[in-house]
């Protein structure tokens, strides 16, 4: 062994965490006294070329952590968090005792003591090598600061040289408690997680302040090896590392045996990622594209937090809702099979890789867990999930694919060893299979009176579709654009007590040159009030009243509350529906009904403030009303609201009163031909809501189908929340409007002014009906 070697073996040792362990013993025998004075001469020729080309110090005494950005309800829950590093900074101060006992136990354990580098360590780490003996590690907190923050991880005499030197600048700059601050706020955690703060989110889904012994002592043993150590990933490592921590807090007298006994007993459940307080993430995405168009990169560095004005609770009721109503639709059409299939080999770890791999194709969409089955039979079904223990379904868990568990069942539709499947399990700890859903569906409400949105779910799964159908769907809108219509036609003279013919109607211009006949869905009642008509939907009704004031009056009249006139044809089948809307657009229109006849401007951020708390930007408070802003006369909202109230007291809405209980409730169903489009637009209060459901490829969501049974229930569940303690909100008509004979009309259209009746012949019975009625009304 050359004397160079030799020199640069012994450099090494005092700086080693034992990876030099082969060659201590020899290293220590080959040294010489003449060997000493050459090292001291290699060490001083090394600190020259060292001290020269050492990092700008101001990145740890001005210290900007990378903190990402975060998206918040309007009371403060967690929608979203982006940036390459997940990172809460808290002060010291804020750091509880026991993650920093748990911390210092296993990493520095005379972090206060020594200035910078632990040479007693250093000795303690040779002597545990050389015997065998608990290994112990060689670097300070210091030192991994300095490492963290200016070097590489390379092993090398030079790095670790001036791994010393910047470690004693540390120290000579900063306090003790500012060390340990940036350390516990700098360091790698596993998960894209930097941070304590942010581990304890990640992995315990709770703040540091709530941390047990036994959790701060699973995080305190990860930053040795993120990969290795991590629980999300390594879950038997990371136990073995944690008690190690425990047995280290114990000997160093931080925590009693029986603390220690504890903590080494209690199960952690464990999180692989992230947990936000509310499900939003097609909202969180519209705040992270606006937010990089104002600041681009550093959007995802500076620690901006996004204030929205979404309520937590009407948030996760309206996802829920969306979620629930889908899967309900979806197991009404029955199951189509298992998702894949894989071949299992005999071998257990060979089976476990094939099962990892193909569920890496699969992933979960919150409970709706992908497995692959390793036992079936008619009565039990065992399958292996990506992580977690082994699910087994049987008795009404196995209904919904009672057919595919049959040996007769053809080969995509059997479910047999090997077949990916979709797994959920209720409150009662049950499993059932399910499918993931093919339809989508989307739901958005807003505060009617200032536009702020209480609600947004762009869609059923956001890390399947991006796509936010609230904001970028276009899609037919079915019955649901008739109270425009109607709105319309009031102020041609016509009023809720106008009576028209329900009776079939064929008019030239159909396909192929043949008559278009429109149709009803409960065929025909002869002379119908409009207020019926609307209330049930009437085609044949709405087509004739469209007739009569003329289409391209209509459409440009849709204008008023939002609508693109592009996008509907001047024609008789803009009446049902045949033009194209969005959620976004059929939101802000049916909320010129609900506030009294003025257009709102939807708005999603309330404020913007730094990483400490300094406000970047608010809204500023809506003005007060002005006339200019008003889209239709108040007494037009007025009857239209009084319209849309019968649709959900006794018409095709009627299952909302039902299920809430309630008479102010307001709206309107749509479906379009052959189902394809299922909508409910409504409102109660100052809140009002559109749900929809439809495939992204356009086709029909089945015969039986229509927007009362697709989309009503999921706006149902959303109001049931929003209404929830709340009292009944009734509406005073305005000034102008009179009831008369039984309805409201505008005053100018008393008497024998305004429009009567369209297309039905007066008979003397009904005459003589009239005359009976006004004398018992007056």
């Amino acid at each position: 062994m050359s004397f160079f070697s030799t020199v640069v073996r012994f450099l090494a040792l005092p700086f080693a965490l034992a990876s030099y362990r082969n060659d201590l013993r020899r290293t220590l025998l080959a040294l010489s006294a003449d060997g000493a004075l050459m090292l001291l001469v290699l060490v001083g020729a090394m600190l020259v070329t060292v001290l020269p080309n050492l990092p700008a110090f101001d990145v740890v005494t001005d210290y900007r952590p990378k903190i990402p950005l975060r998206i918040y309800t309007a009371d403060g829950a967690l929608l979203g968090e982006f940036g390459e590093e997940h990172r809460d900074f808290t002060p010291i101060k804020e750091i509880p005792p026991v993650l920093k006992d748990a911390l210092l136990a296993i990493e520095d354990s005379r972090f206060y003591e020594h200035g910078g580098v632990d040479y007693r360590g250093v000795a303690r780490a040779l002597a545990a090598d050389l015997t065998g003996g608990f290994r112990q590690g060689a670097s300070t907190i210091t030192m991994q600061v300095a490492r963290t923050f200016f070097l590489s991880q390379e092993k090398t005499v030079k790095r670790k040289l001036a791994e010393v030197v910047l470690a004693y600048r540390i120290e000579s700059a900063l306090s003790k408690d500012q060390i340990l601050e940036l350390y516990m706020n700098q360091i790698y955690l596993g998960q894209r997680t930097h941070g304590f703060a942010s581990a304890a989110r990640t992995y315990f889904n709770k703040p540091l302040a709530e941390l047990t012994l036994a959790e701060a002592a699973m995080l305190a043993g990860i930053p040795q090896n993120p990969a290795k150590h991590n629980p999300a990933v390594n879950p038997v490592r990371a136990k073995a590392r944690q008690e190690l921590v425990l047995k280290r807090m114990l000997h160093l007298g931080k925590i009693t045996q029986v603390q220690h006994d504890e903590a080494v007993g209690q199960p952690l459940k464990i999180g692989r990622s992230l947990q936000f307080d509310a499900h939003a993430d097609h909202v969180a995405e519209l705040v992270r594209q606006e937010l990089y168009a104002q600041y681009k990169g550093e959007a995802y560095t500076q620690g901006f937090n996004v204030y929205t004005t979404l309520d937590k609770a009407e948030q996760n009721a309206a996802y829920d809702s969306v979620r629930r109503n889908v899967l309900a639709y979806d197991q009404r059409h029955g199951y189509r099979g298992p998702e894949a299939y894989v071949e299992l080999p005999d071998n257990a770890d060979e089976q476990e890789d094939a099962i990892d791999q193909i569920l890496a194709r699969h992933p979960g969409s919150d409970n709706l867990i992908a497995a692959v089955v390793t036992e079936v039979s008619a009565k039990r079904v065992r399958a292996e999930p990506a992580s977690g223990d082994t699910l087994e379904i049987k008795g009404d868990g196995l209904r919904f694919a009672a057919r595919s568990l049959q040996p007769n069942a053809k080969l995509d539709l059997r479910i047999r060893v090997g077949s990916v499947i979709r797994a959920s399990q209720d409150a009662k700890g049950r499993w059932s299979i399910v499918q993931m859903p093919e339809v989508d569906a989307a739901f958005v409400a807003l505060n009617a009176e200032d536009g702020s949105y209480r609600a947004m779910v762009g869609g059923f799964d956001f890390s399947r579709n991006q796509f936010n159908h609230v904001t970028s769907a276009w899609r037919q809108p079915g019955s649901s654009i008739k109270p425009f219509v109607y709105s319309a036609a009031l102020e041609k003279g016509f009023s809720p007590a106008t009576l028209m013919n329900d009776a079939p109607l064929s008019l030239p211009g159909g396909e192929g040159g043949q008559a278009w006949e429109p149709r009803n869905d409960d065929g025909f009642d002869g002379p119908i009030s409009l207020r019926q008509a609307l209330a049930r939907s009437k085609n044949v009704i709405a087509v004739r009243l469209l007739q009569a004031i003329s289409p391209q009056y209509a459409r440009d009249y849709l204008q008023r509350f939002g609508f693109d006139a592009a996008k509907h044809p001047a024609n008789l089948t803009m009446v049902l529906g045949s033009g194209s809307v969005t959620p976004l657009q059929m939101v802000g229109a049916y909320a010129v009904f609900a506030n009294g006849g003025f257009r709102v401007t939807p708005r999603l951020i309330q404020k913007i403030t730094d990483a400490r708390g300094n406000v970047l930007w608010e809204a500023p408070a809506p003005p007060p009303r002005q006339e200019e802003q008003r889209a239709i006369d108040p007494r037009n909202a007025f009857i239209i609201d009084s319209m849309l109230r019968e649709v959900v007291r006794s018409g095709t809405g009627a299952q909302a009163s039902q299920r809430l209980g309630r008479n102010d409730l307001a709206g309107k169903t749509g479906t379009t031909s052959d189902a394809v489009d299922g909508w409910f637009a409504g409102y109660s209060g100052n809140v009002v809501a559109v749900s929809w459901m439809g495939y992204d490829q356009p086709k029909s969501l089945g015969g039986r189908e229509f927007g009362a049974t697709l989309a009503l229930p999921i706006w149902i569940d959303y109001m049931r929340q929003f209404l929830s303690g709340k009292p009944a909100n009734e509406r005073k008509p305005p000034p102008g409007v009179s009831y008369v004979d039984g309805d409201w009309l505008y005053d100018e259209f008393k008497g024998d002014d305004g429009v009567k009746a369209v297309d039905v012949e007066e008979s003397p019975l009904k005459s003589i009906f009239d005359a009976i009625r006004k004398v018992f009304t007056d």
